[in-house]
């Protein structure tokens, strides 16, 4: 009698946890709603079994308890309740796949408007390449993978020299407009994730799996690995971000394309870091929702040729637009307010590195003269490199505390004396940083296992991971490291 009084207090408590809770699934960000009904209805059908089932449990103990003199009346068959039990159990299958089955053909059967996307995953980042102006993705394989060509792409493949690549973990998409994702791993399986937009699929090396869905809300969401990849797994992790179509087209046009990053290995040439942190500052603080950078009308002046342009305010005098004018426009901006345009833009509050990275990004969008800045200064390498690991993921592997992880931590690492595998000795400096990255298992500090995989980064990227690593040291360390 207690174990079926138990058993109806479980389906009680379970009935009203599910009713009374207040946990709840977070609201569908694509068109993806059927998986949230399909879910609902697996739900409904296995609630009604687990009560059935464990009433029935309760039932049979409370009617069928032992009775003194009582006996069990025998019967080895009875073909009524097991035609019942097989129609049932019929049913109750037919109800759980059907209606997934329905559902995932239409999660793979893509719409004939719909764009490419390509994800690209490996141990433990993402990557991502759209179809430039052709509309039309280049071919790549393993083949072609290397430091100067990190996604593998066909470099003789004219289709692909226009691709734009998205060397990071965060990637912008058009709201209610159809994509199709392409799946790749380049190590070990993965499986790329966004809750909100109700959408998983596995990435297995040497195929390419995909699926398609259309961003119906705007915001940033979480992109997640689904499937363990190692020791840093937990920290493969980006960002999605839904906005308009005109937002992205922006974002979209201040990313490089595969031709230009071929150029620039063979050149030599390498981004400004203090315009690539400019760039990233103006996404992140929505300067670019006022201020165009192509010469179009917008809320504020547009960036394209301001710099060292004579400028009237609003009170008739006249301004030239050079970096003491941006400094205090960004402080103050109602101080000196361009005639023509609202004072509706907030003050903000940045460092000086931050500052120079945003003069450095409008000097660069205008047609004036000296455009080029001075040497960057090692502070705002310091914060691009900051960036950087964040980006990348080096920080779920590398402290900045001195706590042990996966790998060495930063702290107090540059200039120090280190143990190899092989018992040798190095000196921590720029020239072991820079081959630790681009070859990490070549010279392996002792204790740590080879497990960090290789990165194809840029000469501006790895002096700025350099910078910040060095700002992690010990100040006589540093020091000792920079003196003649």
């Amino acid at each position: 009698m207690a174990l079926a009084i138990v058993f109806i207090i479980i389906v009680a408590a379970s009935i009203l946890f599910h009713l009374l809770s207040p946990w709840r699934a977070t609201e569908a960000a694509s068109n993806w709603g059927s998986i949230d009904d399909t879910l609902f209805l697996t739900l409904l059908i296995t609630g009604f079994f687990f009560v059935a089932i464990t009433l029935f449990m309760a039932v049979a103990l409370i009617r069928f308890r032992h009775r003194k003199g009582a006996r069990a009346h025998y019967e080895p068959h009875n073909s009524k309740l097991e035609w019942w039990l097989m129609g049932l159990t019929t049913v109750a299958i037919a109800g759980l796949l059907a209606p997934g089955l329905l559902v995932y053909n239409n999660f793979v059967q893509v719409p004939d408007d719909a764009y490419e996307l390509e994800v690209v995953g490996q141990q433990w980042q993402w990557a991502y390449r759209f179809a430039g102006l052709d509309g039309h993705l280049g071919t790549s394989g393993v083949g072609w993978i290397s430091a100067a060509n990190p996604l593998g792409l066909n470099p003789d493949d004219a289709a692909g020299q226009d691709d734009v690549i998205i060397r990071a973990n965060e990637v912008h998409l058009p709201l209610d407009l159809p994509v199709k994702v392409l799946l790749r791993s380049k190590d070990v399986l993965h499986n790329f994730y966004i809750p909100q937009i109700r959408a998983k699929m596995d990435m297995v090396p040497g195929l390419v799996s995909y699926f398609w869905f259309t961003p119906t809300t705007a915001g940033s969401y979480d992109v997640l690995c689904a499937e363990f990849c190692g020791l840093g797994h937990y920290s493969m992790r980006g960002r999605m971000v839904a906005e308009t179509p005109q937002a992205f087209e922006q974002w979209l046009q201040q990313q490089p394309t595969f031709a230009q990053l071929i150029e620039q290995q063979a050149t030599g040439a390498a981004p400004d870091p203090a315009v690539e942190l400019g760039r990233e500052l103006a996404q992140r603080h929505g300067c670019i929702a006022c201020h165009s950078q192509d010469g179009s009308k917008s809320l504020g002046p547009g960036w394209q040729g301001l710099y060292g342009r004579m400028e009237t305010l609003s009170d008739g005098t006249q301004v030239q637009v050079d970096t003491d004018y941006l400094k205090e426009s960004i402080a103050q901006p109602a101080a000196r307010l361009v005639q023509g345009y609202a004072p509706v833009m907030v003050a903000y509050q940045l460092s000086d590195a931050e500052l120079d990275g945003l003069i450095a990004l409008i000097r660069s969008l205008s047609d004036s003269a000296g455009a080029k800045g001075a040497a960057v200064p090692q502070a705002q390498l310091a914060i691009q490199g900051q960036q950087l690991a964040q980006t990348l993921g080096c920080l779920a592997c590398h402290s900045l505390d001195g706590s042990r992880g996966v790998g060495p931590s930063w702290r107090g690492l540059f200039g120090r004396m280190e143990t190899l595998a092989d018992g040798t000795e190095v000196r921590v400096d720029q020239d072991y940083i820079r081959a630790s990255i681009q070859t990490p298992a070549a010279q392996t500090v002792k204790g740590f296992a080879s497990v960090m995989p290789a990165y194809s980064l840029s000469e501006a990227e790895l002096q700025a991971l350099s910078a910040f690593i060095a700002a992690q040291a010990d100040p006589v360390a540093a020091a000792a490291e920079e003196s003649p």
